[in-house]
């Protein structure tokens, strides 16, 4: 199978673990890492044989595909020449800086015929995947990611950093277009919302809760799902989860309401779980980023229809997230 010419533009944090994973990757060549700080892209691709440049689109002609890890105002900016010119992108999330930009990036990666990733990691944890497995259609979606304080993305409010993964996954599994948004955010040690809680509402019907919080004493990434067909509990950061499936589960409930018509029956001693056909999820445990970026550069190179999360989704799920910043807005606390 031909390689593909890879780069990274970005040599943070993400930046690193893009690299390290496009190193180890079969479709990948590891060509270069840029950086707008010389020394750190120079450090970053001495460690994996690579160029450096700290100019993206020096990249031009000389790559294939390319993941931006750099800050999100820088989006655009970046990710439109190297479109333009058919080079493939995968941009973390989220997608842009703002909806029109977004819309900018999405409609330039549909015009050129590029291939165009958003970074939203989460959609490929291995619980996701599992869920998305079983095709169950939700009713209502309970989701909480907190975490402590994490020093680091202080220009964008807990809604663009953190809870954008909910939202991304919601949008993936509710099926429907956003009917309203109710919100409310605490904006505690900077000037942007560092705890938020908003319920979404779709056109079909379904309903998410969903809580984001930056500063908590313990991190928590949890999912609830209920549906007409089962219950299902996640949890994304021990990448556990179960469900309750609704027909094995049938005669369960038939015994209670027969139990409640005996006179005297007491449920004292019965055990309500020890009653259920609870199914622990299979869960393979592959690391997201490689998924995700294994998933892109086979999009680009043909291999597959598209990648994790498209152009697209990455869009739907900024927009959704600027209408959550809109009703923060309008209860701005005084």
């Amino acid at each position: 199978m031909a390689k593909l010419r890879t780069a990274v533009i970005g040599a943070g944090k993400m930046g690193s673990l893009h690299t390290r994973i496009y190193s180890e990757l079969e479709l990948s060549e590891l060509v270069a890492v840029a950086d707008s700080d010389a020394s750190k892209a120079g450090e970053l691709a001495e460690k994996y044989g690579c160029r450096s440049f700290s100019d993206p689109e020096e990249l031009i002609g000389k790559v294939d595909a390319v993941t931006i890890a750099a800050p999100t105002d820088s989006h655009l900016k970046i990710a439109a020449p190297l479109i333009e010119n058919g080079i493939a992108v995968l941009i973390e999330k989220p997608l842009a800086s703002s909806v029109e930009q977004g819309e900018e990036i999405a409609r330039l990666g549909r015009e050129k015929g590029v291939t165009v990733a958003v970074g939203h990691s989460e959609r490929c944890n291995p619980v996701v995947q599992a869920m998305d497995r079983l095709e169950i259609k939700p009713r209502f979606i309970e989701a909480n990611r907190v975490s402590p304080y994490p020093f680091r993305s202080t220009d964008i409010g807990v809604v663009l950093d953190v809870m954008i993964h909910d939202i991304d996954i919601i949008l993936s599994i509710a099926g429907s277009p956003v009917k309203s948004v109710d919100a409310v955010g605490v904006d505690v040690i900077g000037q942007n919302e560092d705890i938020c809680n908003t319920r979404i509402v779709f056109e079909n019907g379904c309903m998410a809760n969903v809580t984001a919080s930056r500063l908590a004493l313990k991190t928590e990434r949890k999912i609830r799902i209920f549906s007409s067909q089962a219950y299902l509990s996640l949890d994304y950061f021990r990448k556990e989860g179960i469900v309750i499936q609704t027909a094995p589960n049938v005669d369960v409930v038939e015994w209670i309401r027969e139990r409640q018509k005996e006179p005297g029956f007491s449920f004292e001693n019965v055990n309500w779980p020890d009653l259920l056909n609870i199914e622990n999820l299979k869960i393979e445990d592959k690391e997201p980023l490689k998924v995700e970026q294994s998933a892109f550069l086979e999009a680009a190179a043909g291999k597959r229809e598209r990648p994790i999360v498209t152009a697209e989704e990455g869009l739907a799920a900024l927009q959704c997230a600027y209408k959550i910043l809109e009703s923060i807005k309008e209860k701005a606390w005084q």
